[in-house]
């Protein structure tokens, strides 16, 4: 079962980038998205205000606020990135690959941001997974035409974005349970997106059915598909089992870009892949050979004794679909 639900897992979560690419030539990006979420909010704010009620208990004006900042950072900010840069033209492989990076770059700043112990295997694997990056960036590069390079910088701004909101979510005192993040996260975007399409005149979307299939696609698969099943494995198997399968995203999300648009994947791109799962080995090595990335208790301030969360590692934080693209 836990078999069937982490590969549900990694084609839902890398179907937001291929769902990207269904839009991205249907209508401007911030169109896209504020379609994406206007709906997804509705849905959410109705169930957070009749049968999930209970599940607010507890959080003030600022457990809320920051969820909202939070929600900025993982999902409005991130997204966006992530479907302009593949708007630009960038493969669909290489954008899931360099953010896929994040847990390994969370991973790093966790020893000067939160006093983690990070040993040196650790860093060897974080050096794998850039280098990895870097093979299938040029490969990507130099197979594309009338892509300019300044658009292989985008999904590293969606990164450290997701990087950013992580470390955000960790401090938090408050155990915030999925619902509520989610919703908060969704609403969030939704009021994002939908002043920056009244700002840039993209409120009206488009007659094509490119454009609502895509929507659909997001909405479905990537948003409640991919967050929803994160959920359910991380409670299952933990955060280094999601966090492996994270890893799982680039390789997967080439060869369907490949199969779907015949983006490019030669021997370049393979080679660059295997780095990156390499990457994943070497860091998750590391941590058996010594300190897990867990912050130590001093790191941030005292959370309330109903509060796990300062138990908890540095997880790639979710984001409704490319983890969601």
């Amino acid at each position: 079962m836990n078999i069937l639900l982490s590969i549900a897992f990694v084609g839902a979560w890398s179907s937001g980038f291929i769902g990207a690419k269904l839009g991205a030539g249907s209508a401007p990006t911030v169109t896209l998205l504020m379609w994406r979420f206007l709906p997804l909010a509705l849905v959410l704010g109705v169930v957070a205000l009749t049968t999930a009620r209970s599940s607010w208990r507890g959080l003030g004006p600022r457990d809320l606020l920051r969820q909202a900042g939070v929600g900025l950072l993982s999902q409005s900010g991130y997204l966006l990135t992530v479907y302009y840069a593949i708007e630009l033209g960038v493969s669909s492989g290489t954008t899931a690959l360099i953010d896929g990076t994040q847990p390994l770059v969370a991973g790093a700043l966790a020893g000067p941001l939160l006093g983690v112990a990070v040993s040196r295997t650790q860093w060897l694997g974080l050096g794998l997974g850039v280098a990895g990056v870097a093979v299938v960036t040029t490969a990507d590069a130099g197979a594309a035409t009338g892509v300019a390079w300044w658009a292989y910088l985008v999904p590293f701004l969606g990164m450290l974005s997701l990087v950013a909101a992580t470390f955000l979510d960790r401090r938090s005192r408050a155990d915030v349970r999925p619902m509520v993040s989610m919703t908060v996260h969704a609403v969030t975007s939704a009021v994002v997106f939908t002043a920056l399409a009244a700002v840039g005149g993209g409120l009206t979307p488009p007659a094509d059915a490119s454009f609502w299939t895509a929507v659909v696609w997001l909405v479905t698969l990537s948003t409640f598909g991919g967050y929803g099943l994160y959920w359910l494995i991380l409670r299952r198997s933990g955060v280094t089992a999601v966090n492996t399968l994270m890893f799982l995203m680039a390789p997967v999300t080439a060869v369907w870009g490949a199969l779907m648009f015949g983006e490019p994947f030669g021997a370049q791109t393979a080679a660059g892949l295997g780095l990156g799962l390499l990457a994943v080995a070497v860091v998750h090595q590391g941590e058996r050979g010594g300190r897990p990335l867990t912050p130590r208790r001093s790191a941030w301030p005292r959370a309330r004794s109903s509060s796990r969360r300062s138990e908890r590692p540095v997880p790639a934080t979710p984001t409704a679909g490319p983890g969601e693209g």
